[in-house]
């Protein structure tokens, strides 16, 4: 698939297209988080980095899990 195809797409689906673009961009950062935040050692305290980790990594979860079949039914 050449990059005007690639771009034909997008244009065609542009919600879809800033969905996946979106969620692949949260699983980078969330990759990229669990690395910084090892690399400064066990939580101590409440932890509040860590926390903030689990609850992105949980809203983005949900999202695909329980909001999107939601509203694919709801068409």
């Amino acid at each position: 698939m050449t990059l005007a195809g690639i771009a034909a797409r997008i244009r065609e689906y542009p919600v879809a297209a800033i969905l996946e673009l979106g969620s692949v961009l949260v699983c980078l950062l969330l990759f990229a988080s669990i690395f910084a935040l090892l690399s400064t050692g066990a939580p101590t305290g409440r932890g509040d980095p860590w926390l903030a980790l689990i609850g992105v990594g949980t809203a983005f979860v949900l999202f695909w899990t329980a909001l999107v079949p939601l509203y694919e039914r709801t068409l």
